[in-house]
């Protein structure tokens, strides 16, 4: 019975990747064909850029407060306590800002994309745009997969810039340090190596939000039921895709050199 079902469950697995990537492969091929709805592109932008901005940029500011209060008090037992904004600005514009933004994304944009083409896959309302002569898969997927690959890496160069400043007021907290100071540390430290893979790496968070979330919802079955189960599953599995996209991204620099 177990290998029965271990059996089952992988078959399932394999036949949701093969979905997944004919999904992608008609992305890519639709992407750059026109005709392009600007129109709708930029109100994708606006919805999953703006409105995501104030959760990302709280988020920035307590994690660049956090990080340094935590990690003051280790850099001092070791006499290093001068070396705490430069810490904390590598870590953040390297690893800490493009994961967690991507993750916030993933969650609020996600969820929401699996949530609306899903209902409007179980409702028809996809199958209605077909039968009109709308593209639906030009004007619901691409507009929107475009949108979260161009605006989780602006968000993300936000997210740096504000915990950067929350650092700035984590430092005084203990200590008296002016910006001029604090500003020459921080930039003195970071080097083209730091930024490039970073904001490289937050285009394919992005892509890959927007591909998931797109996908989940776009193949919906099972009526309203389906519609929950592909606001959740579009959750889970862009938060792991950002996990190991993350992974191949730290192996990639570091065989580059950028490490």
């Amino acid at each position: 019975m177990a290998a029965d079902r271990m059996r089952v469950e992988l078959e399932g697995f394999l036949a949701h990747a093969g979905d997944l990537s004919h999904f992608v492969q008609r992305f890519f091929r639709e992407a750059f064909r026109p005709r392009f709805e600007w129109q709708e592109l930029f109100r994708q932008c606006y919805i999953n850029g703006y409105l995501s901005l104030p959760l990302v940029a709280v988020t920035a500011f307590i994690m660049g407060i956090v990080l340094t209060v935590q990690s003051r008090p280790t850099l001092a037992r070791f006499g290093a306590e001068s070396m705490l904004p430069a810490m904390v600005a590598i870590s953040v514009v390297r690893e800490i800002a493009p994961v967690i933004t991507a993750l916030i994304c993933a969650g609020k944009i996600r969820s929401s994309m699996g949530a609306e083409l899903g209902s409007m896959k179980v409702t028809e309302q996809i199958d209605a745009m077909e039968v009109s002569g709308t593209n639906p898969f030009k004007y619901l997927v691409v507009t929107r997969v475009w949108s979260t690959t161009l605006m989780v890496p602006i968000l993300v160069v936000l997210a740096d810039g504000i915990a950067i400043w929350a650092c700035y007021l984590g430092v005084n907290i203990k200590g008296v340090v002016s910006w001029d100071l604090f500003h020459r540390q921080v930039f003195d430290s970071l080097e083209f190596s730091d930024v490039l893979p970073a904001f490289v790496k937050s285009y394919f968070f992005g892509l890959a939000i927007g591909l998931v979330g797109c996908y989940k919802g776009y193949t919906t079955e099972k009526g309203t039921e389906g519609v929950g189960r592909s606001a959740h599953s579009a959750v889970v599995v862009a938060s792991l895709m950002i996990f190991i996209l993350d992974l191949i991204a730290v192996q990639v620099t570091d065989i580059l050199g950028f490490n």
